[in-house]
């Protein structure tokens, strides 16, 4: 066991050993509902932003949220996930860091007669009542206009660098998938290096330094990240390569953080195709709905936009993330 999962346990244990029963026998109106939050981690500014929103919306109503992070280990979730199933919470968020390997948990949380919400990530099971909705975006859709900007930017003519998300995640499956769906209809466009930057800036630079000293690097005139963390990352490393970010290399990524929005005003970066984590207060009506027995949609998506260095000027000071 690592030490974020003992850490994990340790933190969500004490109150395991309440009467399993007792607190749901209560009337409602005596006390808050409580909610177990068990996040991926917080390994870029998408994350932290998607964090704050939730956390304030549990504040904003009184709901007693309890939180973990799971430093994007999915054994750290899972744990966490038992543990909440312990404190017989009312229910259950989870943000699934891989699509596999949460059924039986899953399982386990619908045998206790607790409900789960997946937010922002898509968790894949052979039984869809193991979970009572999804909230968030939709990837695929996200890669199909990451493509759409970048076949119009360049003519339908581009060798392209991937930044891929974390191997197994939605995120990063659907952006990857969506996006050859465009590109396949456009024989110009060819993805001639493809890595793994695990969402994050550190591991984005350090992938396209890679990608720039390999042979093939010197062909490439797009870089797709599957976030904007790591083209910020890849940003960096075009230039200590002595190249123009945004000029030499055409550069779209996802997720519209603020951060993106100060390159897309600066040049570096061309387009950020905006994934909404501000999503707090569509979860909780969804939890609370649940919560109270009320049907639900299964799936509901966040509305998002695209956006270039054309409209980032503009758009930066009301961006709240």
């Amino acid at each position: 066991m690592t030490v974020a999962t003992i850490s994990a346990v340790l933190l969500l244990a004490p109150l395991a050993g309440c009467d399993k029963g007792a607190r749901k026998e209560q009337e409602s109106g005596d006390r808050s509902l409580v909610v177990g939050f068990a996040q991926v981690g917080a390994e870029s500014g998408w994350r932290t932003a998607n964090t704050k929103s939730i956390k304030d919306e549990a504040a904003k109503r009184g709901i007693t949220l309890k939180f973990s992070d799971a430093q994007q280990k999915q054994e750290n979730q899972i744990t966490a996930v038992r543990a909440f199933i312990a404190q017989n919470v009312d229910v259950i968020i989870l943000a699934p860091i891989v699509e596999t390997g949460f059924e039986p948990v899953l399982r386990d949380a619908k045998r206790a007669g607790i409900p789960v919400v997946l937010s922002d990530r898509r968790a894949n099971v052979s039984d869809e009542s193991l979970y009572a909705t999804f909230v968030g975006s939709d990837f695929v859709e996200e890669g199909r206009r990451a493509a759409r900007f970048l076949v119009e930017k360049t003519g339908g003519k581009a060798t392209i660098a991937e930044l891929q998300g974390t191997p197994g995640s939605a995120p990063a499956n659907d952006r990857k998938k969506g996006f050859e769906e465009v590109i396949k209809g456009h024989p110009g466009m060819k993805i001639a290096l493809s890595q793994t930057g695990d969402f994050t800036r550190a591991r984005g630079k350090e992938v396209m330094e890679a990608f720039l000293n390999s042979p093939e690097g010197k062909t490439i005139t797009a870089l797709y990240a599957h976030n904007d963390d790591m083209a910020i990352g890849a940003i960096q490393a075009i230039e200590a390569a002595g190249m123009k970010p945004g000029t030499d290399i055409v550069i779209v990524s996802v997720d519209g953080v603020k951060a993106a929005f100060e390159a897309m005003a600066e040049g570096k970066l061309n387009c950020t195709v905006e994934c909404n984590p501000l999503i707090g207060p569509q979860l909780f009506d969804l939890v609370e709905k649940v919560a109270a027995g009320e049907p639900v949609p299964k799936r509901v998506d966040v509305a998002e936009s695209v956006y270039t260095q054309e409209q980032a000027k503009e758009a930066l000071p009301n961006r709240q993330y």
